[in-house]
């Protein structure tokens, strides 16, 4: 595209300027305008009004219809005029659509957009800076499906030259509408990790309103955005700078605790995981069944290390009578095999066998 030089410089039009829909839009309104005129004018049946049109404005040099009159010339002449300025802009249309690749950005955008609007339960990262760029990682390694929202240009194009097949939107995640793009009615968590605690406070503040059940976990630098942030309807609030100081601090008094957290929480690429399973998620036939009738260690290998209770509280190493209730969850511990039999014995709960 042809950028002319003004004062010295190269003087590109803005994208901003160049609208397709504009282009062709202002086409159309010159058919419309220049149809009605010969109407008008010449006395023109619609069709020979349109021909008459069609033919001035695309310059194949047909002859009229009939013989114009002074003032049916004078109306030819400023529509050629018309069209050229018309036509000028729709070809600098066309040249940006083409050469900046706008016309693949946007299928590249549309493609995405379909693939947001089939997701379900997924997880809306808010930022991709460094927290989101690790939270991102860790949510592919365990695959779930994930969509991250971010309005700086940089970050995007990372994004995008990015070798893993990113779900994003671009735009600012406070608002209420990209959220709602993003899927938030069908998403399980909000993630949200931006730098300024004010703005991860209005996430929160609209993400609550537009899911009352969703899972939302905010970042926080200050202590004090902390206490606002859960009245805001967070559902959990993460200071990385006082988690990183009591890593640190328990790396000198407990190491080996610690290293083999990082080895269980899969840092050092360890098959171990953790998985909640809770009383709504249980199948009906045992629901109500206490940590020995399930047994569950010995047919699928898994640990059941911990009982949340319905009020909150955790209970570690339950007693073999404890039983889910709503509200309750059990905390299972087991490598990817294991974690894959549980599935596949409380999917099949119904037509397992009892074990001795």
């Amino acid at each position: 595209m042809l950028r002319p030089l003004i004062n010295g410089k190269i003087y590109t039009i803005p994208s901003t300027f160049l609208s397709l829909r504009a282009a062709l839009l202002m086409v159309l309104a010159e058919m419309v305008v220049g149809t009605i005129g010969y109407m008008l004018i010449e006395k023109y049946s619609f069709i020979d009004g349109l021909y008459m049109t069609v033919i001035t404005i695309t310059t194949v040099g047909f002859s009229e219809v009939s013989p114009l009159s002074q003032s049916g010339r004078l109306f030819t002449i400023l529509l050629i005029l018309v069209n050229v300025g018309i036509f000028a802009y729709l070809l600098a249309t066309l040249s940006n659509y083409v050469i900046q690749g706008e016309i693949f950005k946007n299928m590249h955008l549309n493609l995405i957009k379909s693939q947001i609007d089939k997701l379900e339960n997924h997880v809306i990262i808010c930022g991709y800076g460094r927290y989101g760029k690790e939270i991102s990682a860790h949510f592919m390694d365990h695959q779930l499906p994930f969509v991250i929202i971010d309005s700086n240009q940089e970050l995007i194009e990372t994004i995008q030259k990015s070798e893993d097949k990113l779900l994003y939107l671009e735009g600012d995640a406070t608002q209420d509408e990209i959220l709602l793009e993003a899927g938030i009615e069908r998403a399980q968590a909000v993630v949200s990790a931006l730098p300024a605690d004010s703005d991860n406070l209005f996430i929160v503040l609209s993400a609550r309103q537009l899911n009352r059940k969703i899972n939302i976990i905010s970042r926080a630098n200050d202590a004090r955005s902390q206490k606002k942030l859960l009245k805001g309807g967070a559902s959990h609030v993460v200071m990385p700078e006082q988690i990183g100081g009591f890593y640190m601090a328990t790396l000198v008094s407990k190491p080996g605790t610690v290293e083999f957290f990082s080895y269980i929480t899969n840092q050092y690429q360890s098959d171990i995981g953790f998985e909640e399973v809770t009383f709504e998620e249980l199948p009906a036939a045992c629901k109500h069944l206490s940590i020995r009738d399930l047994n569950l260690r010995k047919v699928t290998g898994a640990n059941i290390i911990g009982y949340k209770k319905s009020s909150g509280q955790y209970v570690v190493n339950p007693a073999p009578e404890v039983s889910l209730t709503p509200g309750s969850s059990f905390i299972i511990l087991g490598n990817n095999d294991q974690l894959t039999a549980l599935h596949q014995f409380l999917d099949n709960y119904e037509q397992a066998e009892p074990t001795d």
